[in-house]
């Protein structure tokens, strides 16, 4: 038996990177996922490749910008599958720009992918999380930690995120609701291709990483994903827990 046992999670930007890392993770832990997706080609494979440990598992093509379309995700997934166990908040769409450039089309494609996406996503499932005792989990990022140059439209949708996941935590917990963080650093697409192009600066990076090297996106961060999502986390609500290898070490 898996940590996850039948338990139906929904992850955005499920596709690759570090959403299909903890699909993986999840699924050889015997989850059903649910991934949603904007790319449909690349979320058709991903489907391909859960389905091969987890047959029941599914893809679905949706605009996370589509406010108004966000509670048809949820209720796709219930009816599908009969109950939410998990919701995964992981997609998120940057622009690297400084504050002084920043254009209101930078903060909307910041807060629409990624805080309102989280928000409206959080409370559609609410009333199915409540039935399964559920989980949620969120997304930060040493962007907002830090104050990283050039990153403040995606620190300003983080810190938001972080913000509203506090606040689930305290009002849901009634409800047997876990509600945590994630920040994580690891070899995603972008990271890779970061790495092919600026080889140096990504050298240098990684040497200030107390571990001595990037996460793995199933091993190290999905991983994590599944000890939050199974019943060995069922005591931490309300936390950060940062994934990155000892870069930013929370006080």
């Amino acid at each position: 038996m898996g940590k996850l046992d039948e338990k139906v999670v929904i992850i955005t930007g499920g596709a690759g990177g570090i959403g299909g890392g903890m699909a993986k993770a999840m699924v050889k832990e015997g989850a059903i996922v649910a991934i949603v997706d904007l790319n449909e080609e690349a979320g058709e494979a991903m489907a391909k490749e859960l389905q091969e440990i987890s047959p029941k598992s599914s893809f679905i093509q949706a605009n996370l910008m589509d406010r108004d379309n966000l509670g048809n995700i949820v209720k796709t997934v219930a009816e599908k599958y009969g109950k939410i166990d998990v919701l995964v908040n992981n997609a998120h769409a940057s622009k690297q720009v400084s504050i002084e450039e920043t254009t209101q089309a930078d903060l909307d494609l910041s807060f629409g992918t990624g805080f309102y996406a989280t928000f409206y996503l959080m409370q559609a499932a609410l009333p199915y999380l409540k039935e399964t005792k559920g989980n949620v989990i969120n997304f930060a990022s040493g962007a907002g930690l830090a104050g990283h140059e050039t990153q403040g439209v995606y620190a300003a949708a983080k810190e938001a995120i972080r913000g509203i996941t506090r606040v689930a935590a305290n009002e849901w917990g009634r409800f047997g609701i876990n509600v945590n963080i994630i920040g994580p650093l690891a070899n995603s697409q972008g990271v890779e291709a970061w790495a092919k192009a600026q080889p140096e600066y990504y050298e240098a990076v990684k040497n200030k990483i107390p571990l001595g090297r990037f996460g793995d996106v199933e091993n190290d961060i999905g991983r994590v994903a599944v000890f939050l999502a199974s019943e060995d986390s069922q005591y931490i609500t309300g936390q950060t827990i940062m994934a990155d290898g000892g870069s930013i070490m929370l006080r």
